[in-house]
């Protein structure tokens, strides 16, 4: 058997049936095995029914995005096989519950095994079907030769709180299934044994983006469930009261952009996260945010749109409304995290941004990037390296020595920035409103007074720093420049790398501020290729024509666009590569 350094695998049934948790306990034991994973969850607009699977990719190196081919597909409905026995490797096998899979009315390709294994049968003889998924993880943990042992402790925490004696039928399930198939078949997939490591985590974009919150400081939440952000909402409902904040579910998301800038007015560090609709729904407050010079942070799950769109389905379609979708001209800030351990870093460096330069900040993730999972190196994080920057707050002893009875909260700075008051300093009241207004905030249409607000708004966004803006990796003195944000960075990258070892000169720029556009950092690569290519999930080029308005590029710009709600793969973009160049 040859041994591999990297493995896939996809687990398929009817949504609400526990696919998801076969794939989490894999993971799980395979992570403390010392692997790399990436886990993609395709699933349908509906609490239970519909096809739903979940792409496990296995490697003993880094691994950003979800695998183009499988070994092993683990089907439970017809749907599983019809759909992804193409993309099965040669000698690949399907392992079918015969119970639910009428293999007779399937056609199956050649050069792969079809196997009926009886998963809920054996499920039902330990006492339940429902283990049938445990019996599975059983049947993929010795079909890539893996000890079983380590897949107790995997069980253990998955079935804790259900009490000792579901945990102990839970794992005689993937015992049965390990036996079984070891019993029905001599196929193996051995994995590249890798030291253990306990240093690492297997999270998702959203899970990573809650706990970041809190690392930066967040102590007020608001939200309104919507898919994918939901999970941000509870997850700080559990983990704010443990350090004295709060999370609120509102009635809509108008509630919660008003109880964010609320709060936000008030001294307290907070955020909303939300989607496409509910963007749409927030921006004439995002205005008023803006107007008032008040910090908040708003995390932007993109899903497909317009309107209800494809509520589970992938699409990078937000960036104006995230930029310039308000009404008027505002500051804002745009983060766009591309893997797990960015989203959880961005968080403070959020909350920092918008306290110090008092405006929106939006951190712009996506469904993929949202809820996929991704193996997190903790040593990566640095989390003793983060910082809380309040920005400029006047001190009490300022106030009292002013002399003024009310605080010019929005007197004119040289860097556009304004010390602020809090609610509640003796001498730090002060006037707010959306209505223009002077430097205390008494409304006023002065034509001077209007250029000279609009005009400090404006200059914030002038000393915002570039420093880790973009990320660049590949040729240094590429022809062919890959651009891209968000979760199309590990499809990007792969392809990048294939294209590398059939000796293409190939580089690859990840932007990671989407606003102010880090012009002069991409013109430093931009400038030395011959050809440009823009990597983006929407079907207008929307970053594309970004770096348009700001850099002279349109003759060898080309954009590569995908929009029909699946991830793009690493070969959609070799293709798209050597069809033009």
């Amino acid at each position: 058997m040859n041994i591999k350094s990297e493995v896939s695998c996809l687990v398929g049934g009817m949504q609400g049936e526990g696919i998801e948790s076969v794939g989490e306990i894999l993971a799980k034991a395979l992570g403390r095995n010392g692997y790399y994973l990436f886990g993609y969850r395709n699933f349908s607009s509906r609490i239970k029914g519909g096809h739903s699977d979940f792409h496990l990719r296995i490697g003993k190196d880094p691994v950003y995005n979800a695998s183009e081919r499988f070994e092993l597909i683990l089907a439970f409905d017809h749907e599983s096989i019809e759909l992804h026995q193409r993309s099965l490797i040669d000698g690949g096998v399907i392992l079918f519950d015969p119970k639910t899979v009428k293999i007779d009315q399937i056609t199956i390709r050649g050069g792969i095994q079809s196997i009926a294994f009886p998963f809920s049968d054996m499920a039902a003889e330990l006492g339940s079907k429902q283990m049938k998924n445990m019996v599975a993880v059983g049947a993929a943990c010795a079909l890539f030769d893996q000890p079983i042992g380590v897949f107790g402790d995997a069980v253990r925490e998955q079935f804790a709180k259900k009490g000792e004696a579901i945990v102990e039928k839970n794992m005689a399930a993937v015992k049965k299934g390990h036996e079984f198939l070891q019993e029905l078949m001599d196929t193996r997939f051995p994995l590249e044994k890798q030291p253990q490591s306990g240093q690492r985590l297997f999270l998702s974009g959203n899970d990573a983006i809650s706990i970041g919150a809190v690392l930066g400081g967040c102590r007020f939440m608001a939200g309104y469930p919507i898919t994918p952000a939901s999970d941000i909402l509870e997850n700080l409902v559990q983990m704010l009261p443990n350090y004295g904040g709060v999370a609120v579910q509102t009635e809509d998301e108008l509630a919660a952009i008003a109880m964010v800038i609320g709060a936000g007015y008030a001294g307290t560090r907070a955020m909303t996260a939300t989607a496409g609709p509910g963007i749409s729904l927030m921006q004439e407050a995002i205005g008023l945010a803006g107007a008032t010079e008040t910090p908040i942070v708003i995390v932007d799950t993109q899903r497909g749109g317009p309107s209800s769109g494809m509520a589970t389905k992938i699409e990078q379609s937000d960036l104006h409304a995230m930029i310039t979708g308000t009404h008027g001209e505002a500051p804002r800030i745009v983060l766009a995290p591309s893997t797990v351990e960015e989203a959880m870093l961005d968080m403070p460096k959020a909350f920092n941004l918008a306290e110090k330069y008092q405006c929106p900040v939006f951190v712009a993730s996506d469904l993929v990037l949202s809820t996929s999972k991704q193996t997190c190196e903790m040593a990566n994080l640095q989390l003793e390296d983060i910082q809380i920057d309040r920005g400029k707050r006047v001190a009490e002893t300022e106030l009292a020595m002013s002399g003024d009875r009310v605080y010019k909260r929005f007197a004119i700075t040289d860097d556009g920035i304004t010390a602020r008051s809090i609610p509640g300093q003796k001498k730090g009241m002060h006037h707010v409103t959306g209505i223009e207004h002077g430097p205390t905030g008494h409304p006023s249409e002065n034509p001077a007074n209007r250029v000279a607000q609009m005009s400090k708004r404006a200059r914030k966004l002038q000393c915002v720093p570039m420093n880790d803006a973009i990320k660049y990796e590949g040729i240094p003195q590429a022809e062919v420049l890959l651009i891209g944000f968000g979760s199309t960075y590990g499809a990007i990258r792969e392809a990048r790398l294939w294209m590398q070892k059939e000796g293409a000169a190939v580089g690859h720029v990840h932007v990671r501020m989407l606003h102010p556009l880090p012009a002069a950092e991409i013109s430093q690569y931009t400038e030395k290729a011959k050809t440009i290519i823009v990597v983006e999930q929407n079907s207008t080029g929307q970053l594309a024509n970004l770096l348009k308005q700001h850099i002279s590029i349109h003759a060898k710009l080309h954009p590569c666009l995908k929009f029909d709600g699946v991830p793009i793969s690493p070969s959609e973009i070799t293709s798209f590569c050597r069809e033009l160049i």
